[in-house]
C-alpha cells in the first residue's frame, strides 16, 4: 500500500499559484469548510492529553531533501527564535492560548497587540505561531518572550505573534499563510521554490543577512509546500516522515 502511495505521490502535489494577492472572498468561504475536527487523541489544547506541540528536525536537512520527490515545491521561512504558541478559536472568538508544553498562557497572549480578539471563522480554528521580541537578536528575543510568559505582571510592550500554520487545516503553506493574513494575522516572509539545490542558496543569505533580517532569527525552516504530502509523510511507515527541516548555522 505504502509503495503505491510513494508511485502516486508526485499527482497529490498541488500547482503553486503565482502572485502575492490574497486570495478572494469567495474562495476564503469555500477554504473554511477545509478544517478537520480536532482528534481527541492529538488535541494540544486538552490538557489532561499533555500532548507536546511538534519540534523542528534539525539533525540532517541534507538528507531530508534527498528524501524529496523530484521537484516537490518548499516554502523557506525565517526560523524566528521566541516562544511558540498555538491559539484556538471557537465561533470566530478567542478562546485559549497555550505554550509548546500545554500551559495555559489565554491572559498573556490576548494582550498582544497584533494577536486578533476575533476572526470571521466560525468553526473550531486552531493555529500556531511564534512570540518574539522585535528589535532584538535571536536568544535575547526568547529570553523577553519567555519572562513576559512567566511573570504575573507586565503588558507585552514590544512583544508579537508570528503565525504560520493553521493545526486543523488541509490547505497547502502558501494557501495557509494568504488565508491567516485575511484573518488579521502576521505571518513571515516567505519563499518558494521547486529547486531542492537553491536551498543552499537561501541559506547563504540569511547568513548574510540579505533575507529575514528583520526577525531575530537562529536560522531558517524549509517545509513541504503541498498537504497531501506532509500528512502522507507523517502516516507513512518509513523513516522519512518529517515534512519540514530546520537549517542552522
Amino acid at each position: 500500500m505504502n509503495n503505491l502511495l510513494e508511485k502516486n505521490v508526485k499527482y497529490l502535489d498541488e500547482q503553486y499559484r503565482i502572485g502575492e494577492r490574497v486570495i478572494s472572498d469567495k474562495a476564503f468561504k469555500q477554504l473554511e469548510k477545509l478544517f478537520i475536527p480536532a482528534d481527541t487523541k492529538y488535541d494540544y489544547f486538552n490538557q489532561r492529553n499533555k500532548i507536546i506541540l511538534p519540534k523542528l528536525a534539525k539533525k540532517n536537512y541534507k538528507d531530508f531533501l534527498g528524501s524529496l520527490l523530484t521537484k516537490t515545491r518548499l516554502s523557506i521561512q525565517p526560523k524566528i527564535d521566541g516562544c511558540a504558541i498555538a491559539i484556538r478559536y471557537i465561533n470566530g472568538k478567542f478562546n485559549k492560548a497555550i505554550t509548546k508544553r500545554g500551559f495555559d498562557v489565554s491572559s498573556k497572549i490576548k494582550q498582544i497587540k497584533n494577536v486578533p480578539d476575533c476572526i470571521p471563522i466560525k468553526r473550531d480554528f486552531q493555529i500556531r505561531g511564534e512570540l518574539y521580541a522585535a528589535n532584538h537578536i535571536a536568544g535575547i528575543s526568547k529570553k523577553i518572550a519567555g519572562k513576559y510568559l512567566n511573570d504575573k505582571q507586565g503588558i507585552g510592550e514590544g512583544l508579537s505573534f508570528c503565525c504560520f500554520q493553521i493545526l486543523n487545516g488541509r490547505l497547502n503553506q502558501y494557501e495557509t499563510l494568504n488565508y491567516l493574513k485575511k484573518c488579521g494575522f502576521c505571518t513571515p516572509h516567505s519563499y518558494f521554490t521547486n529547486l531542492t539545490s537553491e536551498i543552499e542558496i537561501y541559506k547563504k543569505n540569511w547568513l548574510e543577512r540579505k533575507i529575514f533580517a528583520k526577525y531575530p532569527t537562529d536560522g531558517i525552516v524549509i517545509k513541504i509546500n503541498s498537504r497531501k504530502l506532509q500528512l502522507l509523510r507523517e502516516m507513512s511507515l518509513s523513516q522519512n516522515k518529517e515534512w519540514q527541516y530546520a537549517i542552522e548555522k
